[in-house]
């Protein structure tokens, strides 16, 4: 069937068969379908919708348009997390050791930061030496011998979707559910996962601010997973402030190094962690029930065999053998450091989150466009919480800036993002489990 047919048939709202959802994929992969074809097909899906089927089939395709990695020959469950993105969500850092300290292999293939959110892969950059994104051998032996790696997505893993979200990017087709939730499975499938947890945020730092629809896209995102063979649990994460007390790259590592390490660690910080280390240990099998799959992690938490993960794959992926020891000695610093005081007293009862991420890009720190250089040194810690009480000229945060105009600029959009007023109601970050 000609790619024209295959776009006329889902304009219509008929149902595609797998043959001819393959079809597209394999033209979005060896260009013989046009960038026009391929952007009339995305706003065909984005206004018509797919069944479960076709949104599963599509997923298949994408992680056969490259490498699909075989891990058969581990002696353990393979397991993974996906986020949608948030302000301050370093999970990813703490995660992955610990789950590989209980016994499972996480070959986590993690992205960059775009827009206000950050990228868990900017975030691993920050380390001196570590190789972000290696080949497939070094990829595998580091997943072999530590139990985890935390890299960047390689040309050859499923180069359809790279292409086919370049131009969604541009086009005000990203927004669709069934291509979002095939995206990011094909990749997922791709890295050769037996199960996978996903986070899903919702709020006014999340990509999706309405929980129902970020509800709907948890829902998508399992039933299709359950579809391609993939067991998948979701969490429904609040993000209506930042997740840990400093957003930016090299301050969100000293953040994840001193979680691990016990030095402090944030209640919903704690709380998404063990949430989604739970559910990764029950998807691989790991553990009988929820609350045996949190008692190991924090298990391997607190007795500190997850740090010394973390350090053992950082050092296998090029980065200094006592990082953990001596990251403040490695990583990069900004020139100045400023605290962001409170104007009056009270207590903090909303934050603009969203905004507390964009103050990190005009810092330097994120990405405006996917080409942007990010500074790792720049950024925000000290980050309070909603319902923390403050007295006039408490610090609410503190600016990491290479300029005093940009730390000047930093410092007048967190106090525009930060209401002081009533304390408001506590509420818990993990507000669903989709199983």
């Amino acid at each position: 069937m000609l790619i024209a047919e295959i776009i006329r048939k889902k304009r219509d709202a008929q149902v595609l068969s797998s043959d001819e959802i393959a079809q597209m994929v394999r033209g979005i992969a060896d260009d013989s379908a046009s960038d026009a074809q391929i952007a009339a097909f995305a706003m065909a899906v984005l206004l018509n919708g797919m069944q479960r089927d076709e949104a599963a089939a599509l997923t298949l395709a994408m992680r056969d348009s490259g490498d699909v990695f075989d891990w058969s020959d581990l002696p353990g469950p393979v397991v993974d997390k996906h986020s949608t993105g948030g302000v301050g969500d370093n999970v990813s850092l703490m995660l992955a050791p610990i789950v590989a300290a209980c016994g499972a292999y996480v070959p986590m293939i993690s992205g960059r930061g775009l827009g206000h959110t950050g990228g868990t892969l900017d975030k691993m950059e920050a380390i001196p030496g570590y190789i972000a994104t290696p080949d497939n051998a070094l990829f595998s032996k580091v997943v072999n011998d530590v139990g985890c790696a935390i890299i960047g997505q390689t040309a050859h893993l499923a180069p359809a979707d790279k292409r086919f979200y370049g131009i969604r990017d541009v086009t005000a087709t990203v927004e669709s559910i069934p291509l979002i939730t095939a995206s990011i499975l094909s990749k997922k499938l791709a890295a050769g996962l037996g199960s996978l947890v996903m986070d899903v945020k919702f709020g006014n730092g999340a990509f999706m601010s309405d929980v129902d629809k970020a509800r709907d896209l948890a829902v998508s995102i399992t039933g299709v997973a359950r579809a391609a063979g993939l067991p998948c649990h979701a969490l429904l994460t609040d993000m209506n402030q930042p997740l840990a007390d400093a957003a930016g790259n090299a301050v969100e590592v000293v953040n994840a190094v001193e979680f691990l390490t016990g030095v402090r660690r944030e209640p919903r910080l704690l709380e998404v962690v063990i949430g989604l280390c739970g559910e990764m240990l029950l998807t691989a099998g790991l553990a009988a029930d929820r609350s045996r799959a949190r008692q190991l992690a924090h298990t391997a938490l607190d007795d500190g065999r997850a740090a010394e993960r973390f350090g053992q794959m950082v050092a296998a992926l090029g980065g200094p053998a006592d990082f953990v020891e001596n990251h403040q000695a490695y990583l990069p610093t900004a020139t100045v450091q400023r605290e962001v005081v409170a104007p009056r007293a009270g207590h903090i009862s909303a934050v603009a989150t969203r905004d507390v991420g964009l103050a990190v890009v005009e810092l330097g720190g994120g990405r405006r466009v996917s080409s942007d250089a990010v500074d790792p040194a720049v950024g925000l810690t000290g980050l309070l919480p909603l319902g923390a009480k403050v007295d006039k000229g408490d610090p609410i945060a503190m600016v990491h800036a290479q300029s005093d105009e940009a730390a000047d600029l930093a410092q007048t959009q967190i106090l525009s993002a930060y209401e002081i007023g009533d304390k408001p109601e506590p509420g818990s970050v993990v507000r669903d489990i989709i199983d």
